[in-house]
């Protein structure tokens, strides 16, 4: 324990990758790497870099003195410039040509860019993980009859493994975004304090077509393909936009996801895992809380709010860029991050040991399935002769009288009452044979079957192990 404030995402939910993607450490060796890359560009295209200072960077990207940075930073109030300095007193011979030509944006906005890629790609993966148990679970159960519900009332059966489903078209539509939000990330580049490149038009003596190769090789050093065709100072915080939204869209899946598995664990359909030695209260040792759900549900509530901070952020940059966007995205998109971090691995943790009360299944479809089946009693009413508007009404009227005794307490037999009137020319004993839970689940496996076969090649090569996570 400390007696400073911790982020609760960084001490209790999120993951150690994503914990040490957005350390200090690995910001600042981003920063230091794209120093290297710049010196290293603008030695190979002729500026006045040696190949020695380039070699001397390369060497101490990793030891950085805090203490020397965090002292400067005070004595300057620049944060940029403090790791330039301190950087320079651990590469002597290299401090003269660091940060060459650029501004305080070409490490941070570049090095942002680089953390979200890598943070994106790895909640990809953690996301397939969720939609690989969900296909499991969902194969399973595809023809397992439930009772669907509309409005949160009883409505017709669907299956265990078709709710499942419609669970995993949420997240297949957050991938589908994830993908096209890393594949149209583009490098920010080293483009000046305005975005003109003026300072290496001086620097190559107006020769554009090196400014263009140095920002290429920059490029293609960190794995990107192309920069931004313009910019001002920073990259366009539309790309905020598209990263917290696409982690807000998770959280909107998981949510749902988490707050219908809190429904049916009420009435005992459906669990969550529940440890041998778990205790569900502190005074009332028989609970059994949906306490991951519950907590998916609380932190996908934070991140959907989180995600507001940068449309307000694109939306008032100044011109080619004013700095009120800084201590917000500070917090705002490494806390998203580890917010969606700790979704998904606690989706893992629900999704791989979900349980299913199989006897309470049926016991809910069997009390509802004389109600569910009246329309094709009514159907078969109709084929032995009995008039369709006539056989409505008397289901309408059984129905309701069968309704009322339920809510009251009291014992209820509506196939008895429906039997009683000979405009239907059928037995009680012939009405139950309609009562095959089956009949009414439509095509939900069929459905789920051919859905599983094209979520199928998205999940391949993911291993039980792989999904199996321990909160």
């Amino acid at each position: 324990m400390t007696n400073k404030y911790e982020s609760p995402l960084s001490s209790r939910y999120a993951s150690e990758y994503m914990l040490h993607l957005f350390s200090s450490d690995m910001r600042i060796q981003t920063w230091r790497k794209l120093w290297v890359a710049l010196a290293r560009a603008e030695h190979t295209l002729g500026l006045p870099v040696t190949a020695e200072q380039v070699a001397e960077l390369e060497a101490h990207i990793t030891d950085i003195d805090y203490e020397c940075a965090a002292a400067r930073e005070k004595e300057v109030r620049h944060d940029v410039m403090a790791h330039v300095y301190a950087y320079g007193k651990a590469a002597p011979s290299a401090a003269g040509i660091i940060h060459l030509g650029a501004t305080s944006c070409y490490v941070t906005d570049n090095a942002d860019i680089i953390l979200y890629r890598d943070g994106l790609k790895y909640l990809r993966q953690e996301l397939l993980k969720v939609i690989a148990n969900l296909a499991e679970f969902a194969d399973k159960y595809k023809a397992v009859p439930t009772l669907g519900y509309t409005h949160y009332q009883p409505a017709q059966l669907v299956t265990v493994g078709k709710r499942a489903a419609l669970w995993m078209q949420d997240f297949l539509s957050d991938l589908e975004e994830l993908d096209f939000v890393i594949g149209s990330m583009k490098f920010l580049g080293c483009r000046g304090t305005t975005g003109t490149e003026a300072s290496f038009l001086e620097l190559f003596e107006g020769d554009t077509h090196k400014i263009d190769e140095m920002n290429r090789r920059i490029c293609m050093d960190f794995g990107f393909e192309e920069c931004c065709p313009v910019c001002g100072q920073t990259y366009p915080r539309k790309l905020d936009s598209r990263i917290l939204n696409v982690l807000s869209s998770v959280a909107q899946s998981c949510y749902r996801m988490a707050n219908d598995i809190r429904l049916l664990q009420h009435d005992r359909q459906v669990e969550e895992p529940f440890e041998k030695n778990q205790i569900g209260s502190s005074a009332m040792a028989y609970k059994r809380n949906p306490m991951r759900c519950e907590r998916i549900c609380s932190l996908s509530r934070y991140l959907m709010a989180d995600a507001l901070n940068a449309p307000m952020t694109a939306s008032t940059q100044w011109l080619e860029r004013t700095l009120d966007d800084s201590a917000n995205r500070r917090i705002s998109m490494p806390e998203g991050f580890l917010c969606a971090d700790a979704i998904l691995r606690l989706a893992q943790n629900v999704t791989n040991g979900l349980h299913v009360n199989e006897k309470i299944v049926e016991k809910a479809v069997r009390e509802y399935l004389p109600f569910i089946a009246t329309e094709n009693l009514m159907m078969e009413g109709v084929k032995r002769g009995g008039d369709r508007q006539e056989l409505h009404e008397i289901i309408r009227k059984c129905s309701m009288d069968a309704t009322a005794k339920m809510k009251n307490g009291e014992p209820w037999d509506l196939l008895s009452d429906l039997a009683e009137y000979p405009e239907f020319g059928m037995t009680k004993q012939e009405m139950e044979a309609v009562l095959d839970p089956m009949r009414y689940i439509g095509r939900c496996p069929q459905q789920v079957a051919r859905f599983l076969e094209q979520v199928s090649p998205l999940i391949a090569g993911i291993t039980k192990e792989e999904t199996q996570i321990n909160l």
